[in-house]
């Protein structure tokens, strides 16, 4: 940001009666004669650390900046109360804003917030979300028991449920022979279509995270909708398979990476949910208020999600190719279970009684 200098605003006085203005101008010159050194003294400091950070400053160079600051602030209150000057009352203005921002801003960089985001504001996040999260998998679960028991009765639901793309031949009339190879990717079912798979579904999951987390301000109900949509997809989806004698080889293929994404969804129907429950339960706050609060942890909850997708778009696309055992592939999907609970449940508790609901 550049300022206009100092001797530049003193001279940018309003045009007022000559005798006022003489008057003005000499208590002004008098009381800046008497302040400038320490003007420009922190104009110095503020400036090296705007370009450098506080670690530029030496241990005398940070007393000195909090004392002139103080001066400055001195300095600024006396000017207004005599009515100086107003440029010279802007630019004290300007300077000590700049100070301020020097003085107490956090002096963390990115790389600083974006650990500490994931060490403590997600998973306290998570753990301050314990009723959203419940909606969130709630939703999952009785959509995917609906869909399974759907599909029993009558297999027709799965054209119903699951996107034509998505099915891709894999339909109650196809071969066993043909389901097994879009879950182990023999020679019938050639690795560059079933990396179009996992290019398709990763694009589908991720627009339906997003469109699960916007849409929960409408009091949750679209949030948990779309979640148990996805639910009863993956329900009639499994029941076709278990039909053709692949419930434990499906299972295993969906372990590897639907552990992830799955919990990724009902994590997004979380986020979603606590924006909707602020505005249907917003309390003793207004709901524009308690809308703001809760939208620290849902943007969080958000970011969890997509962090969530990423991974299982890598698993997606690379390691469920490439490992066709079905008992490492429940390995693996269940290890990162394992790990995101245990990431979520326990990081950051050090610092929980510091930083309370800030997280």
């Amino acid at each position: 940001m550049t300022d206009i200098g100092i001797d530049d605003r003193i001279t940018m006085s309003a045009t007022v009666d000559p005798a006022v203005q003489q008057t003005d101008l000499l208590r002004s010159a008098r009381f800046r004669l008497e302040r400038e050194t320490h003007w420009r003294r922190l104009d110095e400091l503020v400036t090296r650390a705007e370009k450098g950070g506080a670690a530029a400053l030496s241990y005398e160079e940070v007393r000195d900046l909090s004392a002139e600051y103080r001066q400055a602030m001195n300095s600024l209150s006396v000017a207004r109360d005599i009515s100086l000057d107003r440029a010279m009352i802007a630019y004290l203005e300007s300077l000590c804003a700049r100070a301020y921002l020097v003085v107490y801003a956090p002096q963390e960089s990115l790389g600083g917030l974006t650990l500490r985001l994931i060490t403590h504001g997600i998973p306290q996040a998570v753990r301050r979300s314990a009723l959203p999260l419940f909606i969130g998998f709630l939703a999952l679960i009785l959509g995917a028991a609906a869909g399974y028991k759907l599909y029993v009765n009558d297999s027709s639901w799965l054209y119903t449920f699951v996107p034509q793309e998505l099915a891709d031949q894999r339909t109650p009339e196809a071969s066993a022979d043909y389901l097994r190879s879009t879950i182990y990717g023999d020679e019938s079912h050639g690795s560059d279509k079933l990396a179009a798979f996992s290019t398709f579904l990763f694009s589908h999951n991720t627009s339906i995270v997003i469109l699960i987390f916007t849409l929960g301000i409408f009091l949750s109900v679209p949030s948990f909708i779309l979640t148990f949509y996805n639910g009863l997809m993956l329900g009639a989806f499994f029941a076709m398979f278990k039909e053709k004698g692949l419930g434990y080889d499906v299972f295993a293929w969906l372990s590897i990476h639907g552990v992830t994404e799955l919990a990724a969804i009902a994590i997004a129907c979380a986020g979603g949910a606590r924006l909707g429950l602020a505005v249907l339960l917003p309390g003793s706050r207004s709901r524009r208020d308690e809308l703001r609060h809760q939208a620290r942890d849902a943007v969080k909850l958000a970011i969890l999600a997509a962090l969530m997708l990423v991974v299982a778009a890598f698993i997606e696309g690379f390691l469920r190719q490439l490992i066709q055992d079905p008992i490492l592939r429940i390995v693996i999907g269940w290890g990162m279970g394992v790990f995101w609970t245990s990431w979520l449940l326990f990081s950051g508790r050090e610092g929980k009684a510091l930083h309370g609901s800030r997280g």
